[in-house]
């Protein structure tokens, strides 16, 4: 295996025996035959989007394909198996339509050379666990080449999750989908420097534009975020414990548990559904339990009720865990002897019966903190309170934003971010979005004018709104450049989902975006220095330095 898609690689370079994370070796390599299939499938789909066909439904196969190759989103080998097989089935469908339409228009059979993704088929798992050993990332021999090629995908990846989020709530948009086909498909290609260069970009438009779509969906079926007080106690009913981030599978929780005697209970990246008007109705919704993802080995276990999984991170349990027999996983999540509840059917909602009645017979949870935390400063909340963020940034109480969104993750050297918080002037607000906020969300950092200090959006996908506000602030202030506004960007990464966000941010123009805790071991160094001279993309520091750089404009 050679994996180095997360921020945890092994010695930032790339796991090579064993994930970090915990993904086996055979885990890894399907997951790279699996993208190879999709190459195969992108190749004709490409080809049927340049004679006018679009093919929605493969599009979101592709995309949800995509998803459970995000890092710790799905661990289940027979999963990727099966999706492997629908990958090829769906390939030689979408072969058989453009050989046909093809014929059609030009009199003739196709007849140029095809890449080996095109053409390589089986149904044998053994010959998959072969195959997949020759087509991995370092299939590719170029460092700069396999360096862009991998970017692309790996930010590829995150714009699926988010297009698999909207599509659940019936938004889609063909652009999306024939961008993942012609993205998958130039990585097949023997393209220049500026051209794969130029296809990245695209996928920061694109990620813009999923994570816009994604809004949409989420504000149309739930209501705009709003400024919310977040219990993070516990009573003494039994409870559900729900994470990742898919809406949709809260909402049928919420109906489901509704009146059972049992509570409703957010973790990790699903905190910001406490801040949606349609879920405040909903009496045994408590609140939040926990933090960040990466304790779920120590907070699942004092929960003591069932778990669900909409989504990642979902991490390998420990020997002392005794939760297996109550987690589930739903969607594109999958670990290994874990139930896993079907989608729902079309019109229908999904099945959580089995989780409540579990939850009946389970303790109430374990206290594990007490009090509140605020929340719900998404666009609409953000820009409401904007004559006062304005006057406040004219007389001078606020003198600079920064924006630490992104992704946390268990390395010590993700303690800057809480330093940085700490630190900062207390001039300063801090924008936040995605799990990244559980460095510093439960500091007591004051406010400013009756301004919070930090000002949650959401979940990751929502730093869309992050830059909705920014854009906005540009508008007022009149500037024609979003880089003159008093904001740094100080991002934490960690998974795919972040690529897609940093791409996104380059895309809208930002400049001088500092990442940490290290920069990505994907990115060559010919690649960073593209990076360097075109956006000042920039390692973390210490806290120190960074601060005194970030007050200056740095």
């Amino acid at each position: 295996m050679f994996c180095f898609q997360c921020q945890e690689t092994a010695k930032n370079k790339g796991c090579t025996v064993k994930g970090v994370c915990g993904k086996p070796e055979e885990t890894a390599n399907l997951q790279d035959l699996l993208i190879y299939v999709l190459r195969g499938v992108a190749i004709y789909g490409d080809k049927l989007k340049d004679l006018g066909i679009s093919d929605k439904e493969t599009g979101l196969f592709a995309a949800q394909a995509l998803f459970t190759t995000i890092t710790n989103a799905n661990w289940d080998d027979e999963r990727f198996v099966v999706k492997i097989r629908e990958g090829l089935r769906r390939r030689d469908q979408l072969r058989d339509k453009f050989l046909a339409v093809y014929k059609e228009k030009n009199g003739k059979n196709f007849d140029e050379p095809l890449h080996d993704s095109a053409i390589w088929s089986s149904d044998d798992v053994a010959e998959f666990d072969e195959k997949a050993k020759s087509v991995g990332v370092l299939a590719t021999e170029n460092e700069d080449v396999r360096s862009l090629r991998e970017l692309l995908i790996i930010g590829l990846k995150g714009v699926a999750a988010y297009a698999d989020h909207a599509a659940i709530l019936g938004f889609e948009k063909d652009e999306i989908y024939d961008f993942i086909m012609e993205a998958l498909a130039s990585t097949t290609k023997d393209l220049s420097v500026d051209e794969m260069v130029g296809i990245v970009m695209k996928c920061g438009e694109i990620a813009v534009n999923t994570m816009a779509l994604l809004d949409e969906a989420n504000t149309s079926a739930y209501g705009h975020p709003e400024i919310t007080e977040v219990n993070i106690g516990v009573r003494n009913n039994p409870g559900v414990l729900i994470s990742g981030h898919d809406l949709k599978d809260m909402e049928e929780l919420l109906k489901q548990t509704e009146g059972t005697g049992v509570d409703v209970y957010t973790h990790g990246e699903m905190l910001p559904a406490n801040y949606y008007p349609a879920f405040k109705k909903y009496d045994h919704f408590v609140g939040n339990y926990g933090g960040s993802w990466w304790n779920q080995n120590k907070e699942f276990e004092s929960f003591n009720g069932p778990i669900l999984m909409t989504t990642n991170c979902i991490i390998p349990m420990k020997k002392d865990n005794t939760y297996q027999d109550r987690i589930f996983t739903t969607g594109m999540t999958g670990y290994p002897g874990v139930k896993h509840i079907p989608d729902r059917l079309e019109g229908g909602a999904k099945d959580f019966s089995e989780m409540i009645e579990l939850a009946k017979k389970c303790d109430p949870p374990t206290e594990i903190e007490t009090g509140k935390i605020v929340g719900g400063f998404a666009r609409n909340q953000v820009l409401a309170l904007a004559d006062k963020v304005v006057d406040a940034v004219k007389s001078g109480a606020i003198k600079r934003f920064v924006v630490m969104a992104g992704c946390d993750g268990r390395q010590k050297s993700r303690n800057y971010y809480t330093e940085v918080a700490q630190n900062l002037p207390k001039d300063t607000i801090i924008l936040t979005a995605g799990c990244a906020k559980y460095r510093y969300n439960k500091l007591d950092l004051g406010d400013i004018g009756g301004i919070p200090r930090v000002l949650d959006a959401g979940q990751c996908n929502d730093c869309y709104s992050l830059a909705v506000i920014a854009l906005k602030l540009k508008e007022v202030f009149e500037l024609d450049d979003i880089n003159d506004l008093p904001i740094s960007f100080d991002i934490a990464w960690y998974e795919q989902k972040a690529v897609a966000v940093l791409l996104a941010l380059l895309f809208l123009g930002v400049k001088g975006i500092r990442l940490g805790p290290t920069l990505p071991a994907f990115l060559s160094p010919t690649v960073v220095n593209v990076l360097v001279e075109n956006f000042d993309i920039k390692p973390i520091d210490t806290v120190e330095a960074d601060i005194e750089a970030m007050m200056k404009g740095e």
